[in-house]
């Protein structure tokens, strides 16, 4: 997790001021610097291993920001975005599988299973990466609509930062819970399934993930049929609000026992997706272009990443040393509240702030009449 976090930071520098031709080669020396660290997990005798967790985490958290610069900008980003994102809804689930059967069928060990699992994966690896080099850039026409994309250095990403302030520390706070909520629902969901009496059963980590990332899908696909940048913001502030309310709805019937343990974690983690995902494909894209300004989505995502999986850190350090015996599956219960409705007022927040400076860069005349009334 701290690696992981680090790497956050890190990237929003070296995300943000990323070409296109740095990208491939960016992209298999760090995921080559990972495999090499969870071989050297297996290899060296625990604790002393725990520093490779550190290493695999710190060059993975900036692959996603790689990827994710051959898809924006386009007419078809939230499409490939969603795509993108059910990845790693869907993958969270299959890895998990794929781990646990290694060790029970396999008999893999678990220093080993890491390594191992990895492994399995490594040819579509190398054949999708030379797909993802096959993707033209945005077209004369995507730029038109969605504004051109360009590295930003130290002196744009602080211009931007003074100009869009307000609405993205509420962005980026209301993010922050939902990241670290994510993240603990991911990292500790065999501890949640044990508590609900399904620790036998390795197959529902991908069971229960299937529905979601279908679900997201079209969720997130079905934005970019709408053209219009501004419409399209405030939609996908819609649907985060919407993720949220479901996750503190759907506890509050599990706690009811009005439905099952099962079906509790499938509407939990669609309303967790509903919200997770936007942020990190479609919503900033559409920031960009609603404002027409010129720059690159890796930065806001790796921007509210940072904070996120600081908060991410701070979960498991409160948990852990502060509250050591309460149960997972208690303290997933009561951060989901936290999370539903902390998190559902500072979207709307977002919301306000966002429509009020789109009419302010419009219309310089909106912002005297709103100070008149108020």
């Amino acid at each position: 997790m701290l690696g992981y976090a680090l790497s956050k930071f890190i990237g929003i520098k070296i995300i943000a001021e990323l070409r296109a031709v740095t990208r491939k080669t960016g992209m298999i020396l760090l995921i080559g610097i990972a495999a090499l660290s969870l071989f050297l997990f297996a290899l060296v005798p625990p604790p002393y291993n725990a520093i490779f967790l550190f290493t695999n985490g710190l060059p993975l958290g900036m692959i996603w920001g790689i990827i994710f610069s051959y898809l924006e900008g386009r007419r078809t980003t939230e499409m490939l975005g969603a795509g993108l994102s059910v990845s790693f809804i869907f993958s969270s689930g299959f890895v998990k599988s794929v781990g646990a059967y290694v060790m029970l069928n396999g008999h893999v060990s678990e220093w080993w299973m890491p390594f191992v699992t990895g492994c399995l994966f490594t040819i579509p690896l190398f054949i999708f990466l030379f797909l993802l080099e096959q993707v033209p850039p945005p077209s004369v026409e995507d730029e038109a609509l969605r504004t051109q994309r360009l590295p930003m250095n130290g002196a744009d990403r602080k211009k931007f930062i003074a100009t869009f302030a307000p609405g993205l520390i509420v962005l980026i706070i209301g993010y922050t819970l939902l990241t670290a909520f994510r993240d603990f629902r991911d990292n500790f969901s065999s501890e949640i399934w044990n508590s609900l009496g399904f620790g036998s059963s390795p197959e529902m980590f991908t069971l229960t993930e299937i529905p979601i990332a279908i679900v997201v899908l079209i969720a997130m696909g079905s934005v970019m049929f709408i053209r219009n940048n501004r419409i399209a913001l405030a939609v996908n502030h819609y649907i985060i609000i919407s993720g949220m309310l479901l996750i503190g709805l759907s506890t509050y019937l599990f706690e009811n026992s009005i439905i099952s343990s099962p079906l509790w974690m499938v509407l939990v983690g669609l309303g967790l997706y509903l919200g997770y995902v936007p942020f990190n494909s479609i919503f900033f894209d559409r920031l960009l272009a609603t404002f027409r300004y010129p720059g690159t989505v890796g930065f806001l995502i790796y921007l509210a990443d940072s904070f996120g999986y600081l908060g991410s850190v701070g979960i498991l350090f409160y948990k852990e040393f502060g509250f050591k015996h309460l149960s997972w599956l208690n303290f997933f219960l009561q951060s989901g509240y936290v999370v539903s409705i902390a998190g559902s007022i500072l979207t709307l927040t977002s919301l306000a702030y966002f429509h009020w400076k789109y009419e302010v860069r419009q219309n310089p005349s909106y912002k005297a009449t709103m100070e008149i009334r108020a």
